[in-house]
């Protein structure tokens, strides 16, 4: 059965995400099987670099090259510990779909220039140090067929979870929130998929200013606080969140001084960090309304979270308060829990990319049709 590693590294820039696949005939209906994964930390050096130049105004060529050299030798080690963890051989990978490390994304453009979108990656020197066939480069011909180049993980997530008679709804919440609202099977409409908005970047952001460490474990800092109408009614008034689809966003709109404005100072940390995940609940329940608007549809059946929010206990129970009509249920039931969907959809693409077959959703991302996506650079 050929093998293939997805390599992921998200907007939390907490580690490298690796997760061996196997991918037999899916056009026959076979499904893609996760085999394997590693976790690879992001040294706290190379994680200080790499925000210095997200969204940076300006940056060194030799910056860029010193954190694009460091990011590819940490995929390289979590390849080379998926592969002895795992005790699978070299020679039985097929390819390893690389996303790299976004620092800047801007399909809209930025001051009236063009369109872009920015992954650190060197899948060349990837090639060269495992020795293995890579693909990368998996946005930018989407973003030049006027997609939005994001989400791509949407036409993995129609692979894996699309079922007769159900209308499905897949939620990864990572450092930002997008979902992909599936038709059955016998449907002949496609799937809608977009970001709604911020998940875990804002929430992560705020508790490391004021309580330290990586993230709110379960929410339940959050929980501790309420939810100020006032600010959330503030926050909710960002444009963005009225905007039709195909859209994505990022930390270039969503990031601590964007909130710190809608402030007025008075307001108690955890209240703040309460209104934060009410912010995310509420912003993926007018995303869903705007989806199911778009395609005619009911209430989704099931809610599938996924990324790291998946284990939020307490955004969990606001999700189902604003989504009363769907079940939440674990990703893990197909066989793929919720922490490695993204690096398996970096496999997938990487498959769909050697078999000549399109990677992205057009009615996701608003490009001009489908297109087979990423480069291959041999070993």
């Amino acid at each position: 059965m050929p093998l293939f590693i997805g390599l992921m590294s998200g907007t939390s820039l907490d580690g490298i995400d690796a997760a061996l696949v196997e991918i037999d005939d899916m056009l026959s209906g076979v499904q893609p099987r996760l085999l394997a994964t590693h976790a690879e930390p992001m040294p706290a050096a190379l994680r200080e670099r790499l925000w210095g130049l997200c969204h940076a105004e300006r940056a060194s060529f030799a910056d860029l090259a010193a954190a694009e050299d460091a990011f590819c030798r940490l995929q390289a080690k979590a390849v080379a510990a998926l592969l002895t963890d795992s005790d699978t051989p070299h020679d039985v990978i097929a390819a390893l779909g690389s996303h790299g490390q976004t620092v800047e994304h801007a399909p809209l453009g930025h001051a009236g220039g063009p369109a872009y979108t920015l992954q650190l990656d060197n899948p060349s020197l990837l090639a060269e140090l495992t020795g293995l066939t890579v693909v990368a480069d998996f946005r930018r011909r989407d973003l030049a067929a006027g997609g939005q180049a994001a989400p791509l993980a949407p036409a993995f997530h129609e692979a894996l979870f699309r079922a007769p008679g159900e209308w499905r709804l897949i939620l990864n919440l990572g450092g930002f929130a997008n979902l992909t609202l599936l038709p059955p099977a016998e449907d002949p409409r496609a799937p809608v998929g977009f970001d709604s908005g911020p998940a875990n970047a804002l929430l992560d952001a705020w508790h490391a200013r004021h309580r330290g460490g990586g993230f709110d474990m379960d929410g339940a800092w959050a929980a501790s606080g309420r939810v100020d109408e006032a600010l959330l009614a503030r926050l909710l008034a960002e444009p963005f969140f009225h905007l039709p689809p195909p859209r994505s966003t990022g930390r270039e709109l969503f990031h601590l001084g964007w909130l710190e404005a809608k402030l007025t100072g008075e307001e108690h940390p955890e209240d703040v960090q309460a209104t934060l995940a009410e912010l995310t609940a509420a912003s993926v329940a007018q995303a869903v309304t705007m989806a199911q608007g778009r395609l005619d549809a009911p209430a989704a059946a099931r809610l599938i979270p996924c990324g790291g929010g998946a284990h939020n206990r307490d955004l969990l129970t606001r999700l189902s308060r604003h989504l009363p009509d769907s079940a939440i249920t674990d990703s893990a039931e197909w066989g793929w829990p919720a922490d490695w969907l993204e690096a398996g959809a970096f496999a997938w693409l990487a498959w769909r990319r050697l078999q000549g077959l399109p990677g992205n959703l057009p009615s996701v991302t608003g490009a001009a049709g489908p297109r087979v996506l990423g480069g291959v650079y041999a070993p």
